[in-house]
């Protein structure tokens, strides 16, 4: 059935007196720093870097999930939630030099379409995301369960309502500045690009063009549609080999 697009972007403004009710740690104020600062995880860099792919079967991302339940076996996880908390284990031990009470930040894009009240209408085009994020110590990631590290991804969702949502965008209007965090998980995994039919036919893939950014991790779906989720990680080469390390042996 046909659908007119809505483009009212007066839907996603800031409220006429902005009012920023929450802390926002995963924002970086540009106004606190010189113009030359870091622009963390927009930031290329000037390392040399080594690409990698690693690939997750539908397998693999069960295993996760099952290890994510615990006891819990009737709880509900995602796989976007488990991959997310693997990936940011991953990267945040990688880091040199190791110290335990360091904290590491991930962030990750939250569709808030069905999250603002009243839901934005399904006709509404164009992005409406907003980046959430998780905390720990990398003691916690270490040793901590791997049931924990995905309750607080989860928790990092779920705290993206409708007022936590209105404050971020009237931190936007007061601030200048951009989501802030050690690492930054962008996923590909189910935009459906491989689904859209053109004239000429379906494409044979879709996925993200790579940059030189070693602290955006991509997620994106195998060549030819097959089973599970490719993994797409670009860290110096002592971090590549610890981090691909990690990865495998927490499949086991």
């Amino acid at each position: 059935m046909p659908v007119t697009p809505s483009h009212d972007r007066h839907l996603l403004a800031a409220r006429s007196q902005p009012r920023v009710t929450f802390p926002h740690p995963e924002m970086l104020d540009l106004g606190d720093f010189p113009t030359s600062a870091e622009s963390g995880v927009f930031q290329a860099s000037s390392e040399e870097l080594n690409f990698n792919i690693f690939h997750l079967t539908n397998d693999n991302i069960n295993y996760l999930k099952d290890k994510a339940k615990g006891n819990n076996v009737n709880s509900r996880v995602t796989g976007f939630n488990v991959v997310t908390a693997l990936i940011w284990r991953c990267k945040a031990l990688s880091f040199s030099p190791p110290d335990p009470n360091r904290s590491s930040t991930i962030l990750y894009a939250v569709d808030i379409r069905s999250r603002l009240s009243p839901p934005l209408p399904r006709s509404y085009a164009g992005n409406a995301v907003l980046t959430a994020y998780a905390t720990a110590k990398c003691e916690v990631l270490e040793k901590g369960s791997f049931a924990r590290l995905v309750e607080i991804v989860t928790e990092g969702a779920k705290r993206m309502n409708d007022e936590y949502a209105r404050s971020i965008i009237d931190w936007g209007e007061l601030h200048s500045g951009f989501p802030n965090g050690e690492v930054l998980v962008s996923s590909w995994w189910r935009l459906g690009f491989e689904e859209v039919e053109y004239p000429w036919g379906k494409p044979r893939y879709c996925c993200p063009v790579v940059y030189h950014r070693k602290d955006i991790i991509l997620l994106f779906p195998p060549l030819g549609g097959g089973d599970g989720i490719n993994v797409i990680v670009a860290l110096p080469p002592k971090e590549m080999e610890k981090f691909k390390t990690l990865f495998y042996e927490f499949l086991i």
